[in-house]
């Protein structure tokens, strides 16, 4: 029987290389859901980030696995809590600026969360949480980071990519590589492979 067709509900530019990178041939196709107002309402019912990321994960999933319901769809999505408060992925870069300026010198969780969604239904999760510690760093040097940073700050919650320039903004990083750039891969790797869609069938 052949492996069934593999979408990604994201249009997260780290999570479409992470797949990429582990020989899956894919489809991409963003949800659509209104992450905006599904935080909002969340946030309303005082719901814990990580509660937030599995929801939103979930949403994602199971609206593009309804309209394509012979596909493994994977759903996924991170949040970034600090001091109590939970930052979004910057509109602009002057709201990176204002985000990488409040979580200078702090330590900050970063929740990820990844569900397989099929026909609408949810068959898995995987929820993981990473603890990161950003260093003191100064207001010419977050000029010069978005600089050379660029439009892409906008794609990541937190205004940085691990795998790439951000990485000079941080002093410790506690837990999964993986879950950080938005996708605990080895514990999806794993359900795939239990279920007919693992490195023979990505082939």
């Amino acid at each position: 029987m052949p492996a069934p067709a593999l979408i990604l509900a994201s249009a997260s530019p780290s999570r479409r290389q992470l797949l990429a990178s582990a020989g899956f041939v894919f489809e991409v196709e963003p949800s659509g859901v209104d992450e905006d107002e599904v935080k909002r309402s969340l946030l309303g019912e005082r719901a814990a980030p990580q509660a937030i990321a599995e929801t939103l994960a979930e949403l994602k999933a199971r609206r593009v696995s309804a309209r394509h319901p012979s596909a493994m769809v994977i759903g996924a999505d991170s949040t970034l809590a600090c001091n109590g408060r939970q930052f979004d992925k910057p509109p602009t870069l002057a709201a990176a600026r204002e985000q990488l300026l409040a979580l200078a010198g702090q330590t900050h969780d970063l929740c990820s969360s990844v569900v397989v969604a099929r026909a609408g239904v949810r068959l898995w999760h995987h929820n993981e949480q990473a603890r990161l510690t950003m260093r003191p760093f100064s207001d010419s040097f977050v000029d010069t980071y978005l600089a050379r940073a660029g439009e892409a700050v906008k794609t990541s919650v937190g205004a940085y990519q691990l795998e790439g320039l951000g990485a000079h903004l941080f002093s410790r990083v506690d837990g999964d590589y993986f879950t950080i750039l938005g996708l605990p891969l080895l514990p999806l790797l794993s359900f795939l492979a239990d279920h007919g869609v693992g490195l023979e069938s990505a082939a």
